[in-house]
């Protein structure tokens, strides 16, 4: 575990920084000096900020005209002014089929902690099934002392829970290790979203099943082309594994896994087994091919690592971010999400000289287990050139590590996944921000 070594400085209101003071906390006090750098083009009329001063605001049409009407019956849809927001297959690492693959959240757009369901990101190996719930059957078999079939009404008739979490494939980041390859945070860190998930604790259905002594790994297993089936330890299983039916307040989206999935909170995301049919225990893990290919880590020495479930503390800063330009010098507010499969998070430090010096940003609450955290930093940009990046903290005191420290503990070579690394964006004098990965 990386040792966090460089000093904590908590900014000050009235501070001196490379590009003059910094605002207190206070929303009005950040507004009156976003105002009072923008005061020339005010003055003359012209709106810098945002913020209106007290001009008449023209009556627009849409106050002197009925809106659309109200459809009888409808599934809404976002305003027509937002449809440059989409999930989007990655333009970096290409496949060349349309079964296998990823589309990914477009994280510089998700103004809170939770992803709508539209948005929520994608990943198949064979394509997305339709799958009828009247006919969809889980059976739990193997090491139990009844083997039991259930249908979707059987399990909605427990009484449900609902958690935050969230999800993100373990392959998250992997195409910049050490070369800027992805031009936006979408396409570099897309495989990530956040909601709530409703539906039951596995353990109940197994307490029904009654397990067997000796029982110790559970396999789960999808109704998929690729019948994608994983290994999970009993104990994880038992301790906070869910049966889930809903997500973000309506049931599954194909894509997600309807009518039924496995989710694991922290774990990477392949392990939460989607359209979940099957449920077998055992005393051993089955090593299936996503246990001894696909989802391994290359190791130092040839040798590789299977079974590394967890999704260690990360974080990433969205704006400004990769493709997006700034207007000039002043006030800018970064932001950004932190998560961690081990727990809360409990700080997130920002650079804005390219990890010289950090200071510590606002965390914005709530603030869940193994669920997105928003975080907050306000910055006077003077204008010259800067590198800016995030580290996260959580509360088992892991500190986010650079790529260089995962280096020295793994081989970063390859098809290489688990990237928690430490990102950074460049801004130019001109305002431009780019993936600046060395």
């Amino acid at each position: 575990m990386p040792k966090r070594t460089a000093a904590r400085v908590e900014p000050r209101a009235g501070a001196l920084t490379e590009g003059g003071p910094v605002p207190s906390k206070g929303r009005r006090s950040f507004l009156r000096q976003g105002l009072a750098m923008a005061g020339t083009a005010l003055a003359s009329g012209a709106v810098g900020t945002g913020v209106a001063r007290a001009t008449p605001l023209p009556v627009p049409p849409s106050n002197q005209s009925m809106g659309r009407p109200i459809p009888q019956q409808m599934y809404g849809m976002p305003s027509k002014y937002e449809a440059h927001v989409f999930r989007e297959r990655s333009s970096v690492f290409k496949n060349r089929q349309n079964f296998s693959d990823w589309s990914m959240t477009p994280l510089q757009h998700q103004t809170g902690i939770l992803t709508p369901n539209g948005l929520h990101f994608e990943r198949h190996h064979a394509g997305t099934p339709d799958i009828d719930p009247a006919t969809h059957r889980l059976v739990i078999h193997g090491m139990v002392k009844q083997p039991l079939v259930f249908t979707m009404e059987d399990i909605t008739r427990y009484p449900s829970v609902s958690k935050f979490y969230f999800l993100e494939c373990s392959g998250n980041t992997l195409t910049d290790w050490i070369k800027a390859a992805s031009p936006t945070v979408q396409q570099s860190h897309g495989l990530l979203s956040c909601t709530q998930w409703t539906g039951i604790p596995v353990s109940w259905l197994l307490d029904e099943a009654g397990l067997l002594p000796g029982a110790k790994w559970v396999a789960f297993e999808g109704a998929d082309g690729a019948a994608h089936t994983r290994s999970i330890p009993l104990e994880k299983v038992l301790d906070d594994c869910l049966l889930v039916y809903g997500q973000g307040g309506e049931m599954l989206r194909p894509e997600q896994g309807y009518p039924l999935r496995l989710f694991i909170p922290g774990w990477e995301g392949n392990v939460s087994v989607k359209w979940l049919r099957r449920i077998k225990v055992g005393d051993q893990p089955w090593y299936f091919r996503s246990e001894t290919a696909r989802y391994t880590d290359p190791m130092p020495g040839g040798k590789w690592r299977q079974f590394s479930f967890v999704m260690e503390c990360k974080s990433v800063i969205t704006y400004p971010s990769g493709g997006m330009k700034l207007k000039g010098p002043g006030l800018y507010e970064i932001q950004g999400f932190a998560w961690s499969g081990r727990g809360k998070i409990k700080a997130v430090d920002v650079t804005v000289d390219g990890g010289r010096t950090w200071q510590e940003a606002q965390l914005e609450e709530p603030v869940f287990d193994k669920c997105l955290t928003r975080f907050r930093f306000r910055w006077n940009w003077n204008g010259a050139p800067a590198v800016i990046a995030s580290r996260a903290v959580d509360s088992t005191g892991y500190v986010q590590p650079t790529v260089e420290q995962i280096g020295k503990v793994r081989a970063l070579t390859g098809f290489v996944q688990h990237h928690n690394g430490i990102f950074p964006w460049s801004v130019s004098s001109s305002g431009e921000v780019k993936n600046a990965v060395a």
